[in-house]
């Protein structure tokens, strides 16, 4: 490729510029270097949240007005952008992180002893939720960053935390409890995701373009 330097070589994949969607950034940058590095640190930040909330799961902090919240919520809730930002890899990427996050999870409950039902509520709802974000996020390619993340994760955080409280802390709990769990989640995973990124989307505007050759 001349006329190029190492850090804007493309690895062969089709980037969204090329496909003609923009995400705030010039063509060839989202797939530099940096911005490869800035999506493997998305995913491995996606996992080790993931992780740290299955350990806080059943730590509840109570929420006026609606009643408590699951402590791992507060960090559980940022991996909705941050899978969103890794979702320009393509989709084999992000089931491969969302792969990894559940083996960690496996390994947590051999070791960590972190307790099954938590663990297999974990991966049902990781499973199901995830896989509906990313079949509507890549669906909406041609619409705008806050479009894509607003629409996936309006069906991905109700369906995680119904899924997740029906397996976790049904019989645990009465069922106005996991309600008020359900609803808590809900809102504190929205604000959480919507705070990542809206992070996300000013470090992006914020960043100098590089100039393309």
């Amino acid at each position: 490729m001349p006329g190029r330097s190492l850090g804007q070589l493309k690895f062969g994949i089709a980037t969204p510029a090329a496909q003609g969607h923009s995400d705030g950034v010039a063509e060839g940058w989202i797939w530099s270097f940096p911005g490869l590095f800035r999506r493997v640190a998305a995913s491995v930040l996606y996992c080790i949240a993931v992780w740290v909330a299955n350990l806080l799961a059943t730590v509840f902090l109570p929420i006026p007005g609606i009643g408590m919240v699951a402590a791992g919520t507060l960090v559980f809730g940022a991996t909705f952008t941050l899978r969103d930002r890794v979702h320009h890899q393509g989709k084999r990427w992000v089931y491969a992180m969302i792969a990894v996050a559940a083996l960690g999870m496996v390994l947590q409950n051999l070791f960590l002893q972190v307790p099954l039902r938590i663990v297999l509520a974990s991966l049902v709802a990781i499973v199901l939720s995830e896989t509906a974000d990313t079949e509507i996020y890549h669906r909406l390619l041609h619409r705008s960053w806050w479009m894509r993340v607003a629409s996936s994760n309006a069906l991905s955080i109700p369906l995680d935390s119904m899924i997740f409280n029906a397996i976790a802390f049904a019989g645990v709990f009465p069922w106005k409890v996991l309600l008020s769990l359900v609803a808590g989640e809900i809102l504190v995973k929205a604000i959480a995701s919507a705070a990542v990124a809206w992070r996300l989307d000013r470090n992006q505007t914020q960043r100098p373009i590089a100039a393309s050759s």
